[in-house]
């Protein structure tokens, strides 16, 4: 398995498409940037930004139509799939691409009022019921802060 982890920016306005019924895939580019430095003999390597086609499918693709935006900083769990094609004028052509199973977004979002904001996390994952997780003490003068 070519299992991937990256974190990087993207890099255009995700491209969102439905199919079969209210099924939905999703494409962007993320960039991610191996900073310069300079080796022991003073030898200066510069800064690397690579490009990655990011493939999200299904529930996650609907998530990212919502959140997901030119700029934002993103952390995509994934797996490298190859594939090719012939294009219009029947040349081959190679695709590298990152289907992401799991994403987060890292980039801070203002707070809104809305009745209508969700986190990312509440949508994509179980929640947690436990009865420890949502409960606070009502005397904050017990706090040590």
């Amino acid at each position: 398995m070519n299992k991937v982890m990256l974190i990087g920016n993207v890099g255009k306005e995700p491209d969102v498409r439905y199919y079969d019924q209210d099924q939905a895939v999703a494409q962007f580019p993320l960039a991610t940037t191996e900073r310069g430095y300079t080796l022991q003999n003073g030898t200066k390597v510069p800064e690397h930004t690579d490009w990655h086609t990011i493939t999200v499918w299904r529930g996650l693709a609907k998530i990212v139509e919502k959140y997901v935006h030119k700029g934002d900083k993103l952390y995509i769990e994934g797996r490298i799939r190859y594939r090719s094609y012939d294009d219009q004028k029947g040349q081959r052509r190679y695709v590298t691409e990152i289907l992401a199973e799991n994403m987060e977004l890292l980039t801070p979002k203002p707070v809104a009022n809305d009745k209508d904001t969700v986190s990312l996390a509440s949508q994509a994952q179980p929640q947690d019921n436990s009865q420890e997780a949502t409960t606070a003490p009502e005397d904050n003068s017990a706090l040590p802060f």
